[in-house]
């Protein structure tokens, strides 16, 4: 007997999932917004220069990160990350968006969440939507329970999101849909067999890269309905 064909849905977090970034608000309710706002004016420069993209863009992130959470104890985080998450499900997400999840999950498909935004609260907040994984931005934890300040490994951004669904769905044809809506989900949409760039509101299809599972990349009409284009916060 074939086994029935593998599928993935890969969604961006900010700006996808949500109605905007998510990043700053946290960080604001983990640290305060004093402490974010003094961090970001001593960290302007590199920010400004961080617009350009590239290397920058990750050290900007970084030092801002480390100004803030360095020495921060995990656990604290953690709990201040699941009542966040609780906000963000309950507030900040964008309605058609979430059909187009809930079309995913009544196909069968599995559902991920790729995000340059840190893992301890993303990942929470795929919980509660009922994702089956969590790609996101990691922060290096020290053998006593603080954070170091820094990313363990990559910026979940860029090429790395595409790496690392790649590393998560293994080997095995699976047909990928892939959903973002900023520069740094460029490769992910274009390593899937269907892209869709978010843009004024609407679904774009981008050209994707046709997989062994994919067939001709089509995505199924109980997934995008009639129309791809839909606006997603009707």
């Amino acid at each position: 007997m074939t086994a029935p064909a593998r599928a993935v849905a890969a969604f961006d977090l900010d700006g996808t999932l949500t109605r905007g970034d998510t990043l700053l608000p946290f960080l604001r309710r983990a640290r305060g917004g004093t402490r974010v706002a003094w961090a970001l004016l001593v960290h302007s420069l590199p920010i400004t220069r961080a617009l350009a993209g590239g290397h920058r863009r990750d050290q900007a992130k970084e030092a801002l990160l480390a100004h803030l959470l360095r020495h921060q104890d995990v656990s604290a985080l953690q709990s201040t990350a699941a009542s966040f998450a609780e906000e963000v499900v309950g507030r900040r997400l964008r309605p058609g968006v979430l059909e187009r999840v809930r079309a995913h999950r009544r196909a069968g498909h599995e559902l991920v969440i790729v995000s340059a935004s840190p893992e301890i609260y993303v990942a929470p907040i795929g919980r509660l939507l009922g994702f089956d994984a969590i790609l996101g931005t990691r922060l290096q934890t020290g053998p006593d329970g603080l954070l170091t300040g820094r990313i363990e490994g990559l910026n979940c951004r860029g090429a790395e999101k595409a790496a690392r669904l790649r590393a998560w769905a293994g080997e095995g044809p699976v047909t990928v849909y892939a959903y973002g809506d900023s520069p740094g989900d460029r490769e992910l949409l274009a390593s899937a067999d269907a892209g869709f760039l978010l843009r004024r509101g609407r679904w774009r299809a981008v050209e994707g890269r046709p997989g062994p599972g994919s067939g001709n990349g089509a995505v199924p009409s109980e997934v995008v309905g009639d129309d791809p284009g839909v606006r997603v916060d009707s």
